[in-house]
């Protein structure tokens, strides 16, 4: 078929997974998978979400464009699901592919590569909010892959595709939950904050994400992402740390995703990348090793609403973000992901007083 020789990038991806083949009479894949592998009810959600982060799909294709049916392997005498997805153009097929791929850009550039990375011991630090050991733990949090997640890829501004995040260039070290009368700008000089204590100032740089909540009474939720080396000064990550507050508002950016939790919450904080400096008012505070980003949520009567709405359901909602820099030049291209983090069903009445 002349579209598979003349694509290598489709080419390859075929000759990855033998199980896939072309039928000359339809443009359709075969997709031979076992009994335990992927449903078509799973294939859809997948298309959804495809579709919502820009994927060339188109928005009438459901349910009705694949189907499910037993067949007998003719290889192994096994009983296998064959999933048949019509696909509507050579640029759809192209494009789902593309969305699976990893940035191709090395994000450790943003670290000073003339000085050799430090080893980060976890048990160093402890935050008011525990690390969960898995997905299963309540009141806790962990770090996820960046996978879930779309980035702009490094032809985005060509073609506005996007690819799958990939590892996270900080590591999570710690989570504090903090209940608070008012909210605290500059959070990270308070003597009870990890910035503040010895194994903190160790660390070549470490980024403060202090997510003010409005209610009564108050709430942060503090997240501390460290790097192993120093911040390289010449890359984005750099003029983003050192930059202006104007340039940081344009270029800080928030993707949330609601893994588990009642519809109602995931249509209302939904899965789109959010710039939060120009959502929400935004204060950085830049000392020594670190940066702090004091998001305050209180500040939009939108996000007042939503967050809202996800306390009162907090105890059953399994919520992930991830945190970048917008890419807006080619040179910047692909985007990476700085961190993530999932919280595991929070209990509101655990978070610890801090005292100013």
């Amino acid at each position: 078929m002349k579209f598979y020789y003349e694509n290598p990038g489709l080419k390859e991806y075929i000759a990855a997974n033998p199980a896939f083949k072309f039928e000359h009479s339809t443009t359709v894949i075969n997709s031979r998978i076992s009994d335990g592998a992927i449903s078509s009810s799973e294939y859809e959600e997948s298309e959804v979400q495809d579709e919502f982060y820009d994927a060339m799909a188109d928005d009438s294709s459901s349910s009705s464009s694949s189907e499910e049916e037993e067949e007998e392997s003719d290889d192994d005498h096994e009983k296998v699901k064959v999933v048949k997805v019509k696909l509507r153009n050579v640029s759809w097929a192209i494009a789902g592919l593309t969305l699976k791929r990893a940035p191709d850009l090395d994000a450790s550039k943003d670290l000073d590569p003339c000085i050799a990375p430090i080893n980060i011991d976890p048990s160093q630090f402890h935050g008011s909010l525990n690390k969960g050991k898995d997905e299963n733990d309540s009141n806790c949090w962990t770090s996820p892959s960046s996978t879930g997640f779309m980035v702009r890829g490094k032809t985005y501004l060509k073609d506005s595709s996007k690819v799958m995040g990939g590892d996270p260039l900080l590591k999570l070290i710690s989570v504090d939950w903090f209940k608070v009368d008012k909210a605290i700008d500059g959070i990270s000089l308070h003597p009870r904050c990890l910035v503040q204590t010895e194994a903190g100032k160790k660390l070549p740089f470490i980024l403060v994400i202090n997510l003010q909540i409005p209610s009564k009474p108050n709430y942060s939720l503090v997240l501390y992402y460290a790097a192993d080396r120093p911040i390289n000064k010449s890359s984005l990550l750099g003029k983003f740390v050192d930059g202006t507050d104007l340039f940081r508002d344009s270029r800080f950016k928030l993707i949330p995703s609601i893994v588990e939790g009642y519809w109602m919450v995931k249509r209302a904080v939904g899965t789109k990348a959010c710039l939060l400096g120009k959502a929400v008012t935004c204060k950085y505070l830049r000392q020594d090793n670190f940066l702090e980003i004091a998001v305050d949520i209180g500040s939009s009567s939108v996000a007042r609403g939503v967050i809202g709405l996800v306390l009162g359901y907090v105890t059953s909602l399994v919520v992930e973000l991830a945190i970048l820099i917008e890419a807006k030049e080619e040179a910047d291209l692909p985007e990476y992901i700085l961190g993530t983090v999932r919280l595991n069903r929070l209990r509101i009445d655990t978070a610890v007083p801090l005292e100013v």
